[in-house]
């Protein structure tokens, strides 16, 4: 799994409202994440899917239905992607700061 696939999977506005609910915590199954999109069922387990291979969420069968987590692997390497380009940039900036201030 690479950033791009991560932010790939994120950059589609119903992907990322689902991983912004799951963020508040806990579980849901499928049924009660699905319902506040306007998405089919089969829509809804497309997105999931790409979540899933994106290792954003994981999947747990209960009983008769499956229960959708957020998964930190992915969000880590996204995570750790931004870090690295963080850490250019304050270079850059530091560097710019002393060009005009004379350092």
């Amino acid at each position: 799994m690479t950033a791009s696939t991560i932010f790939k999977a994120l950059g589609e506005p119903t992907r990322l409202k689902m991983v912004e609910r799951l963020s508040l915590g806990g579980s849901h199954t499928i049924t009660s994440l699905l319902q506040e999109f306007p998405i089919s069922r089969q829509g809804g387990r497309k997105h999931l899917q790409i979540l899933l291979d994106s290792k954003i969420i994981y999947m747990i069968p209960d009983g008769r239905n499956t229960l959708v987590t957020l998964d930190t692997k992915g969000l880590n390497v996204g995570k750790k992607f931004l870090e690295k380009l963080e850490i250019k940039w304050e270079k850059k900036l530091l560097a710019l700061k002393d060009y005009v201030e004379g350092k």
